[in-house]
């Protein structure tokens, strides 16, 4: 797990860094890789990387790595689970190895089967791959987008990075906020929207795309988009614990210590029990508030006993009000972006314990939800739309989806928002645009699949396929971004290739029953009856919750003086929001978030 970052040039041309400030691109990512960092630099291009050493820990390792004719260069951040499966494929091929670290396989594996290669490689991967001798770069990223890549085009050069601090140290690159990104941000509170970021002119790599850049020609740089084919091929005859308990154990390869995050829910227990009974032992750690009152305190009990059932040696991580508003404020003063959700300051709390203690991986249970139907309220939602409207759009159903999970809803943004910022931000034309091609795509591949036939069942589908669409990239880069500031891995075994396929086989009516106990995630909690205590399987959806309602006016100052804040709201909306941030939450939450990001990088 790694930071990298980039920069390359037209034909004849020289980047518009020098090499002292490449360093400083790729040091600014130093908590993304604390353990090594390299550089590399030659003819119109300059590369950088940051390094957390998870396989092969020795210096065969180091990156940038290069092919050994030197035609070939790569910075590659992720994990791959099928590394001896591929190799074996490239030694077929002929291809020799001279290390044990997946950064060569995934060099290999581009440099021989080019695009083709992401059918094959099972895991969480970030690179930029560049061609010496054609003076092409790829940037590309794994099909569920686990590892951020941000890009940027500036005064010639293609700017690159794991972060986007690091693209804003490039002289031609310009912290400016992008209307249509920060307006998705206040409704969606994803960081990201497509390919946009809430910077103007910085985009983001979409998950399971590859970008390609040709520097070669005299015409300036020419850019390719593609989606290539993701690992979808047959792989025996697991059931569906089989396959939870095949990918656990792929994810679990590490040379160094690891352990599970346990917040005492479904999904991380059964994680954690896979993980206890093929390590023997296992370390387990959650995080919240334990002051937060009925309810929300609850995930220490039941941590307590989970960890008690699978016989994991646990820990808990307390956050307070002072925590959380130190904290707040510095991750995204770090991190380039506004928090998404609150409880990425518990992540972040458990990160820096569990690193404190030694380890370097934690097990995550980011993606059950997603793919096996786990969110209760906008499930039964949609169902009660799609039966109260049976013969509307799939752009009406989108948008439908938007506003029944927004924090701020989008008929309301004219109530809120000036006049000058919704002409600006199109009034949301390009995210309407987005959900309903979404909604589209999810009856396309639910009318070919289980649910065929069944027109409710189809539009249900498609709506939890949004949902894995637009929620699960943000979890996963909620997870990513608040574990690697403390310098730790996060895996989530649920967002795999081969557990996708096994979900995608259980017809809708297996994943989710309105009006029952208990009525989500059926599938997944039938395939674990008995193994993990009743209490816990029948728990409703908690993630490390926080009381942040009521520590929200801590930071109204960062509010009051925000001239950017002025030019995006009314003075009648921040008056309204900031007379009682703890009742107005949903409101409060992004645009206190705003005001702190555009302070810190505006």
């Amino acid at each position: 797990m790694c930071g990298i970052c980039g920069v390359v040039a037209g034909v004849g041309r020289e980047i518009g860094v020098t090499r002292d400030g490449l360093a400083r691109m790729r040091d600014v990512l130093a908590h993304r890789g604390p353990d090594d960092a390299g550089l590399y630099w030659g003819d119109g291009v300059g590369l950088g990387h940051r390094r957390l050493s998870i396989i092969d820990p020795t210096s065969a390792g180091h990156q940038p790595m290069e092919t050994a004719d030197g035609r070939y260069v790569i910075v590659y951040n992720g994990e791959l689970y099928n590394d001896g499966e591929v190799r074996g494929a490239l030694e077929a091929e002929g291809v020799e190895f001279s290390t044990c670290c997946d950064t060569e396989t995934v060099l290999h594996a581009v440099w021989r089967w080019g695009a083709g290669a992401a059918a094959r490689l099972r895991g969480m991967y970030a690179f930029g791959l560049w061609d010496r001798e054609s003076r092409q770069l790829t940037l590309a990223r794994d099909g569920f987008g686990m590892k951020p890549l941000y890009w940027a085009q500036a005064r010639g050069d293609v700017v690159f990075g794991s972060e986007i601090p690091a693209l804003l140290l490039h002289p031609g690159v310009r912290a400016e906020p992008d209307a249509v990104g920060v307006s998705a941000y206040l409704t969606t509170i994803r960081t990201t929207f497509e390919d946009r970021t809430m910077f103007a002119g910085i985009q983001t790599v979409r998950p399971g795309e590859w970008v390609g850049f040709d520097c070669s020609g005299s015409d300036g740089i020419v850019i390719e988009r593609s989606r290539p084919s993701q690992p979808s091929s047959e792989f025996g005859e697991l059931d569906l614990a089989g396959t939870i308990r095949d990918s656990v154990c792929a994810h679990l390869r590490s040379d160094v210590p690891w352990c599970s995050l346990l917040s005492g829910g479904l999904d991380s227990t059964i994680l954690a029990k896979i993980a206890r009974d093929s390590a023997g032992s296992l370390r387990t750690y959650v995080s919240g508030c334990p002051d937060a009152g009925e309810g929300l305190a609850d995930d220490f009990g039941f941590a307590d006993e989970a960890a008690a059932a699978i016989g994991s040696e646990h820990t808990r991580v307390p956050v307070d009000r002072a925590g959380f508003i130190e904290q707040w404020p510095r991750m995204v003063g770090r991190l380039g972006v506004p928090l998404s959700t609150p409880n990425e300051v518990a992540i972040f709390a458990v990160a820096e314990r569990l690193r404190a203690d030694g380890h370097v991986v934690a097990l995550s249970g980011e993606g059950a939800d997603e793919l096996f139907g786990g969110y209760e309220l906008p499930l039964v939602s949609a169902l009660a739309w799609i039966r109260e409207n049976p013969g509307v759009t799939a752009g009406e159903d989108g948008a439908a989806m938007l506003d029944s999970a927004a924090w701020l809803i989008t008929t309301n943004k004219s109530l809120f928002l000036s006049p000058a910022f919704l002409e600006a931000s199109g009034h949301d034309s390009e995210l309407f645009a987005s959900y309903s091609h979404g909604f589209e795509i999810g009856v396309e591949d639910a009318g070919a699949g289980v649910d065929a036939g069944d027109r409710d069942a189809v539009r249900l589908r498609a709506s939890l396929s949004l949902q894995r669409r637009v929620n699960l990239a943000g979890l996963l880069g909620r997870l990513d971004s608040s574990m690697m500031l403390a310098s730790v891995e996060g895996r989530t075994p649920f967002a795999d290739s081969r557990v996708l396929l096994a979900a995608d086989r259980i017809p809708m009516d297996g994943l989710f029953r309105a009006g029952e106990s208990a009525g989500t995630k059926i599938a997944l909690r039938e395939a674990f009856a008995g193994e993990i205590p009743d209490s816990i399987a029948a728990r409703p959806k908690r993630s490390f919750p926080l009381p942040f309602q009521g520590w929200l006016g801590d930071l109204s100052g960062v509010v009051e003086r925000s001239g950017y804040l002025q030019e995006v709201y009314t003075a009648e909306a921040i008056a309204f929001v900031m007379a009682d941030p703890e009742k107005h939450w949903n409101l409060a939450w992004p645009m206190y978030n705003l005001a702190i990001w555009a302070e810190a990088w505006l």
